[in-house]
């Protein structure tokens, strides 16, 4: 197992450059970079419009390139720069660090990351660990209680259903299940809200932020309470729709297992359902539930929680990266994707190991490795 565990670190270098090649080029391919949008506030335009603006010229034009648009700009390569002096324009690179060519900051970047130097938000003024820092208590929040409550309760859902397949608890709660994953998260949340937020009907919860402003104030007790209070919508808009999946994956894992062979065998023992269903089948069936709970853990808590943040007015991580990819804060955008994959394939590899905790039967080191 020692083995396998190297080797797996090891191959995480290669996907991690891998990920990170192929997302700076995409980025760099596309229009609006932190120069364009520096040039477009010096020049009080909005940078998409004046984008647009720059192509229908060029198509006018028979086909021009940007750069040749730009009168006092030069042959800038940038749009948006014409009437600015270029000796402008270079200073806006080098603060951005675009003065150098693109595989030159691209190895600086890779060289900085390996030392977790992420480097300072373009438009922030602050470090990215210290943003990271600063938004990661509302991002585990809405992750880990989603999935422990999306756990807690699928689990034993799929069990009963497994048990009393084609019944019509089966047949009613697979209907209330598929409803619940068809409504999306942000709809349901403006439903929360409506109802239970001071929309139309009841004022129970609040409606902004993690905590209350007199939170520090607050016994302890107080503040445990005045945390729950506010993140029960958040996350019931969130585990909604996380159920289905789920729900139906550990029925059919019950199911295959309660059809084979071992299972009759332990029943013509003459042991009891319960003792069948739980002291066999369980850890067999469970095995690829469970051990998905690491990968489940990190998608839930850095992909599924943008549009709940915004509308619940909760500053974390999905926000963060959301306005830096529109505002083209490129060292926030490229330090959380290092990071978050490189704890998304650190989790690949903890699930793996899960595996072999839950059922020692499995042997990694006698698969090879590809």
């Amino acid at each position: 197992m020692f083995a396998y565990i190297v080797r797996r670190l090891l191959l995480i270098i290669p996907t991690l450059i891998g990920i990170m090649t192929i997302n700076f080029l995409i980025v760099q391919a596309a229009p609006g970079g932190p120069v364009e949008q520096a040039l477009a506030k010096l020049k009080g335009d909005d940078v998409t419009a004046m984008s647009r603006f720059s192509q229908s010229e060029g198509a006018e034009g028979g086909g021009q390139s940007p750069g040749s648009l730009d009168g006092g700009g030069g042959n800038s390569k940038y749009r948006g720069s014409r009437g600015i002096e270029p000796e402008l324009i270079a200073d806006i690179e080098k603060q951005y660090g675009f003065d150098k060519p693109a595989h030159e900051r691209f190895v600086k970047m890779l060289r900085d990351y390996a030392r977790f130097d992420f480097g300072t938000s373009f438009y922030r003024d602050t470090t990215v660990v210290e943003l990271v820092k600063e938004k990661m208590p509302v991002s585990i929040s809405l992750g880990l209680w989603t999935t422990l409550l999306v756990y807690l309760v699928s689990i034993p859902l799929g069990i009963k259903k497994a048990t009393r397949d084609g019944t019509a608890f089966d047949v009613w709660t697979s209907s209330l299940v598929i409803v619940g994953y068809a409504i999306p998260g942000f709809l349901f949340a403006i439903l929360l809200i409506v109802l239970f937020a001071g929309g139309s009907f009841l004022d129970w919860f609040p409606l902004r932020g993690l905590t209350s402003s007199e939170y520090d104030s607050f016994t302890w007790w107080q503040k445990i309470v005045d945390y729950f209070w506010h993140i029960t919508l958040p996350v019931i808009a969130m585990v909604v729709g996380g159920f289905a999946s789920l729900t139906m994956l550990t029925k059919n894992s019950f199911i295959e297992e309660i059809n084979k062979q071992y299972v009759l065998t332990a029943r013509a023992k003459g042991l009891t359902e319960k003792r069948v269903l739980y002291g066999h089948v369980f850890r067999n069936a469970m095995l690829i539930v469970v051990a998905g709970f690491p990968s489940a853990f990190v998608g839930v808590l850095f992909t599924g929680a943008l549009l709940i943040e915004v509308i619940f007015s909760l500053d974390g991580l999905g926000l963060l990266g959301f306005e830096a990819a529109l505002n083209r804060d490129y060292p926030v955008m490229f330090g959380t994707l290092y990071f978050f994959t490189l704890l998304g394939l650190i989790m690949n590899l903890i699930g793996d190991l899960m595996y072999t905790f839950i059922d020692p039967r499995i042997d990694f080191e006698r698969r090879e490795f590809i």
